[in-house]
């Protein structure tokens, strides 16, 4: 039998923001593009959704308490619509999914070379698929421009009917896309409700340090994760390790 039937792990489930792409150089310029149009040219407006957003317009980035680094619409929505006098629900989530999916791809920055990782690791034999509290709407529409979406068999956002991170569901879903149990694939990210929703499905947790708070987030990730990488670039190797050691 050879190594590749032998191993554990045959799927890779990445979140996306703090992940793939650069959570503060796409989402801090794309997320004051989508308040201030939201506010209307109302500099109160746009004042107190940066307020409840904690968000820094100066330095265009968020505070690590902010709701909207691992929350999805639906989590931080009903704050938005209580300072703009709209009502909470689907269709205003809606809104601000469209206009973060433009601004998203407005902005849209990398880590590192997310398409060529993707690619050596599907060369490698693994299935590999994105499970974001972002929309999949605009999942789908990132992963086109980074050149992912042909080495991809899963999408799923927080809209997906899986429900949201830390809720396990879109991880179970992978696993249940592939065939597999929930063991053999593994969850990366770098948020402590990606590794939550990845040992809450049963699958192993591998953290990467590339998100928001950088090698800050190392100790409240470490307790959460099986493996700590830095980023997704140095993802081949561990899964080289992990092999080798399951097949010794």
């Amino acid at each position: 039998m050879n190594q590749t039937r032998q191993r554990r792990l045959v799927g890779i489930l990445f979140d996306k923001d703090g992940t793939l792409i650069d959570f503060d150089r796409t989402w801090g310029p794309a997320a004051h593009a989508v308040m201030n149009c939201l506010a209307g040219g109302d500099r109160g407006r746009l004042e107190d959704l940066m307020a409840v957003s904690h968000y820094i317009e100066e330095e265009r980035r968020f505070l690590p308490t902010s709701p909207l680094i691992a929350g999805s619409s639906a989590a931080y929505g009903p704050l938005w619509a209580k300072v703009l006098g709209q009502p909470a629900g689907p269709d205003f989530y809606g809104e601000i999914d469209r206009l973060f999916r433009r601004e998203g791809l407005a902005h849209l920055c990398p880590i590192g070379e997310p398409a060529g990782v993707a690619r050596d690791l599907v060369d490698r034999g693994y299935d590999l698929g994105i499970g974001t509290n972002d929309a999949e709407a605009s999942a789908r529409a990132q992963g086109d421009v980074l050149g992912l979406t042909p080495h991809l068999s899963y999408v799923a956002g927080y809209d997906s009917g899986h429900g949201s991170k830390p809720e396990p569901g879109m991880v179970s879903a992978f696993a249940a896309h592939l065939g597999v149990a929930p063991g053999r694939i593994a969850m990366v990210g770098d948020s402590p409700y990606d590794l939550v929703a990845g040992r809450s499905a049963g699958a192993v947790t591998i953290a990467v340090l590339s998100g928001p708070l950088g090698e800050g987030a190392r100790e409240v990730m470490a307790p959460l994760a099986d493996h700590v990488i830095a980023s997704i670039g140095d993802l081949a190797a561990l899964l080289d390790r992990i092999a080798d050691e399951e097949t010794s």
